[in-house]
């Protein structure tokens, strides 16, 4: 049994059940939605391994919940961004924008319930007269976290670790390999203080 404020721990087993060992009762993985809906804490582990599996389980959700008609959230055009972003050096900034363009919509979002049930409390005609009104504030917020990824998108320099500009031209500079090393660290630096930025921004 987990402390007050300590997660629940879910066990998974190799016969791909789910075991909560806050009630003692075997799972589901929709059962496991509604716990993230109502704000319960908890991780997934591998019952023979003790490995976190949280990640991998939470997204197994999420693929479930798309592939069910009339709940797909994700629209195509994200999906792509997201795919090649895998691999990218970009790759290690889009968490913590998309955590921080979530949190801040989740902040938001009862403002946004009462707008929406404002506008589609009245009749149809009314709703689509006031649908654009409703979703002006969202589209704030859209841009506000645009404009947080593109000041800290600033922070990197304009050529890939590793190469250099040559003085006066445009064309990158092979470096030795303690010049890598010195862009490593100092990639990893930016990195840092970008963080920092998107912070005291958000």
């Amino acid at each position: 049994m987990a402390a007050k404020d300590e997660p629940v721990v879910i066990k998974k087993y190799a016969n791909r059940r789910l075991y909560n060992t806050g009630t003692s009762t075997y799972v589901t993985l929709e059962d496991l939605a509604e716990m993230v809906k109502r704000n319960e804490e908890f991780v997934v582990q591998d019952a023979k391994t003790g490995d976190d599996i949280t990640h991998p389980v939470l997204t197994q959700i999420i693929f479930e919940l798309e592939n069910k008609d009339g709940q797909n959230m994700l629209p195509i055009p994200f999906l792509r961004q997201l795919i090649a972003f895998y691999g990218d050096q970009m790759q290690m900034v889009v968490p913590r924008f998309l955590e921080q363009s979530m949190s801040a919509f989740s902040k938001e979002q009862e403002r946004f319930r009462e707008q929406m049930k404002a506008s589609f409390g009245k009749t149809p005609l009314d709703m689509m007269d006031n649908l654009p009104t409703s979703m002006k504030a969202l589209e704030e917020q859209t841009r506000r976290n645009v404009e947080l990824f593109e000041n800290a998108m600033r922070m990197f320099t304009p050529f890939p670790v590793g190469m250099a500009a040559q003085p006066g031209t445009d064309e990158p500079e092979k470096k030795s390999g303690s010049d890598k090393s010195d862009d490593i660290k100092e990639l990893k630096e930016q990195i840092a203080a970008m963080q920092r930025k998107i912070d005291s921004l958000s």
